[in-house]
């Protein structure tokens, strides 16, 4: 073997100065030939303008091409590495157990991995063939898997967190973050075309359950497998396939893949490996909702604007898609605007709170070009049920600026009936047909003695199950006249009062009706805990003794206020919720203020009439005060705990006191800010309030600015950490009230200054933007583990 190894080494030592020079002659007349191109396109006198879209290409290419590699690097190192070098690595996406405490390594289990990988590829191999492959000819013709090869680089656990409150003693519960950036080597034909896909990535928190406990080996009933959310995914093609790609084969691919994956193992779907024959399949296999999440998405403002047209004026086409686990809704496309108003509704039940996010995509329409991102927005589903109900705005990530508009409400189920009438008049208030009422339960465990189809063959069937407009297919079951399928469903029901459930069971190849039938789901309305077990029903158009055995379970939506706590959510959007805060802290000072605080003799106090002849600007313009007219500022705290020692009246607390005006330090103006981080979430979030008193240029008072703030988290100053909030027209006293998020490590953001720019934008016409002043905040000297909100003094420019 070591003789071999050395001739191996040998023979790729000889082989290299060959290699060199084949490249090197490549590059030669790559090279020369784009230099005749160029000398004959000038020799034939052709317009240079024919030359921009392939250039302009082949740039966007390679830097997609080295952006691509320089992720998959990043990801493999990651996957391969050892943990202290990954921590030192500083890499952006870091193990769970790094950043949440409560997830435990398991460096044990990745052991494993590594030794059982080489024996997973037939099972992937399966999968592709049988699942994804059929999806993706249905959008791309002629496509076909060729080699699937897994490669030598298992996945990776990044942490493990197993529930020990909130439990069944009957199960166990853990959630594994997995991360797959292997070496595969997949190829495939579309047509006559030959392509590949290599580096092939996948990450997501993958939910593992065991139940129920037995007290005999294997003292486990069952495991359930399933991802919360759906994970994330990316590649790159090689081959003709890389000539060719462009962005819509490459996501149509990806889509195609994230949609499979969902279908398979992404809730409500799982994967269900029974490990005991003591056990009903049914414990194991029946859905289990834990409550309905329901989604209002209102409006949102302030998108980019992608459909740039004369003059840089450009509007959007906008529209948003909704994600819960695998379930998806899509608004209407809105064209020509950047605040579109959707005020649009839908529902979903929700397996577990924990874990699991609402996801809101914001695409704009293009149908020539494909769509572009407007940016995207999360909750962590768990927040909605904590309070309730959650009517907020949230700020995009992944975007320069833009905010959606969320109501969101948490239903229960209830078992008791008498619920069903609170909630038939609660969605006629709504005035939306469209909502529920309640959650029907379905439980298909399999049919017997159904009839054979011409030439007394046994049939492929399959079965469909509808309530009032949704229908659900369960797989074909090959060959058999008592197909099992064990297979259940959930169903949103408008009215159980007149509601039908209609099945239907066909043969696959001559799409024969083999049986059919209709229930009332009223006539759950009065069985005992509005269910029905393992019951057999008689089929019609079938056989006398054809039956369908199946389960059904009933539950009324209920909403019902949480009790209140005095914890307070770090993770709350509602910034209307935080102005109320504020404005109740401003009040109490000013009434402090008034109260026990004399006017100063040394500032001349203006009459009333001098504060009416002072000139007023236009629209909602406000000029700023003269530094003569502003008080001294100082920040109270009225402390009623502790009474002082003149007696029992409250103690004011001096803090931050600020001997600038209200111009400012520099007189410039001063803006209000909010400073939070997010531990659980990973998330440093700033909230821009208010900017007070613009000056007005000396040389033109009547030009009022048009401002906006414009954020960066110092070092990154590129386009992808700049926030922006909305222009407001001829305003000196501007009020934003938006809210921004940067995805970072609580490590990271010790070592960041955040930006903050007020500027101007004059009409349409300007060629430039002024920046009027600036703030810098070294992150390392705030306490950003409590909510912060305060005025800062707006500095002059810092040119870089």
């Amino acid at each position: 073997m070591e003789e071999k190894s050395e001739n191996d080494k040998v023979s790729k030592r000889n082989a290299w100065p060959y290699m060199n020079v084949s490249s090197l002659t490549m590059s030669f007349f790559t090279k020369l030939a784009a230099a005749g191109i160029i000398w004959g396109w000038g020799y034939f006198n052709l317009s240079i303008a024919w030359l921009i879209a392939p250039i302009a290409f082949s740039v966007w290419k390679t830097e997609r091409k080295r952006d691509n590699e320089l992720r998959t690097i990043t990801a493999q190192a990651s996957v391969l590495a050892k943990e202290k070098e990954l921590i030192v690595s500083r890499l952006d996406e870091l193990p769970s157990w790094v950043y949440f405490p409560d997830f435990d390594r398991a460096e044990w289990l990745n052991r494993i991995l590594y030794k059982v990988w080489p024996s997973m590829n037939e099972f992937v191999r399966q999968l592709c063939k049988q699942s994804i492959e059929p999806s993706i000819v249905e959008t791309i013709k002629g496509f076909q898997f060729d080699r699937l090869v897994l490669g030598r680089i298992p996945p990776r656990i990044y942490g493990v967190k197993v529930y020990d409150k909130n439990t069944s003693r009957n199960e166990i519960i853990l959630d594994a973050d997995i991360i797959y950036a292997g070496d595969c080597d997949i190829t495939f034909f579309v047509g006559n075309i030959k392509g590949g896909i290599k580096d092939f990535q996948i990450r997501g928190l993958v939910r593992v359950v065991m139940k129920p406990m037995l007290s005999v080996v294997p003292f486990i009933g069952g495991v359930q497998i399933f991802y919360l959310n759906n994970p994330t995914i990316n590649f790159n093609l090689v081959g003709a396939a890389d000539i060719l790609d462009l962005p819509g084969f490459n996501e149509i691919l990806k889509r195609t893949i994230v949609e499979q994956i969902a279908a398979i193992a992404v809730l409500p779907n799982k994967i269900v490996i029974p490990l005991s024959e003591e056990i009903p399949m049914e414990s194991i296999r029946k859905p289990e909702p834990e409550g309905v999440l329901r989604i209002h998405v209102v409006e949102a403002k302030h998108l980019m604007k992608k459909d740039i047209g004369v003059l840089g004026k450009g509007k959007s086409d906008p529209y948003a898609v909704i994600n819960v686990g695998a379930e998806e809704f899509r608004t209407k496309t809105i064209d020509n605007t950047v605040n579109p108003k959707w005020d649009f509704w839908c529902e979903c039940d929700v397996t577990s709170a924990i874990a699991q996010q609402l996801t809101i995509l914001l695409w704009d329409y293009d149908d020539t070009k494909g769509d572009e991102s407007l940016g995207r927005a999360t909750i962590e589903v768990i927040r909605v049920k904590k309070k309730g109900m959650i009517d907020t705005w949230v700020s995009l990530e992944q975007a320069k600026h833009g905010m959606v508009h969320l109501r969101l409400t948490w239903l229960q189920l209830s078992k008791d009936p008498a619920d069903l009438k609170a909630a038939l008049m609660e969605t006629q208030e709504l005035r939306v047909t469209s909502m529920s009422t309640a959650l029907l339960i379905l439980y298909i465990d399999s049919a017997k003695n159904l009839p054979c189809i011409r030439g007394n063959k046994q049939p492929d069937v399959y079965l469909e199950a509808s309530v009032g407009g949704m229908t659900k297919k369960i797989s074909t079951v090959s060959r058999s006249c008592d197909p099992i399928w064990e297979k259940g469903f959930t169903f949103l029901v408008s009215n159980p009062e007149t509601g039908i459930l209609h099945i239907k069971l066909t043969d696959e190849k001559t799409t024969m009706t083999l049986g059919e039938m209709s229930y009332n789901l009223s006539l759950l309305l009065g069985k005992n805990d509005l269910q029905v077990e393992q019951q057999p029903y008689d089929l019609q158009m079938a056989a006398a003794d054809s039956k369908l055995i199946m389960s059904m379970s009933l539950s009324i939506l209920k909403y019902e206020h949480p009790e209140p706590t005095s914890e307070e959510d770090e993770d709350d959007h509602d910034i209307n919720q935080l102005n109320k805060r504020i404005e109740r802290q401003e009040s109490n000072i000013s009434n402090v203020l008034s109260s026990s605080v004399p006017p100063s003799p040394l500032k001349k106090q203006p009459s009333k009439e001098s504060v009416n002849s002072q000139p007023r600007s236009t629209g909602s313009a406000a000029a700023a005060l003269p530094e003569e007219s502003a008080a001294v500022e100082e920040e109270l705290i009225v402390n009623t705990s502790a009474p002082s020692s003149l007696g029992g009246s409250p103690r004011l607390v001096h803090r931050n006191i600020s001997m600038t005006s209200s111009l400012g330090e520099a007189k410039l103006g001063r803006i209000q800010l909010t400073l939070r981080y997010s531990l659980q979430r990973q998330k440093f979030v700033v909230v821009v309030h208010k900017i007070a008193n613009l000056p007005l240029p000396p040389n033109d008072p009547h030009n009022i600015p048009d401002p906006y703030v414009k954020l960066y988290l110092l070092p990154d100053r590129y386009k992808e950490t700049k926030r922006k909030t909305a222009v407001m027209k001829d305003n000196c006293n501007p009020t934003f009230d938006e809210q921004f998020e940067y995805v970072i490590s609580q490590g990271d953001l010790g070592t960041r200054i955040l930006e903050v720019s007020v500027c101007t934008q004059k009409g349409w016409l300007s060629t430039g933007n002024k920046v009027m002043g600036q703030v810098h905040l070294k992150l390392n000297e705030i306490d950003i583990a409590k909510t912060i909100t305060s005025w800062y003094d707006l500095q002059p420019e810092i040119k870089d």
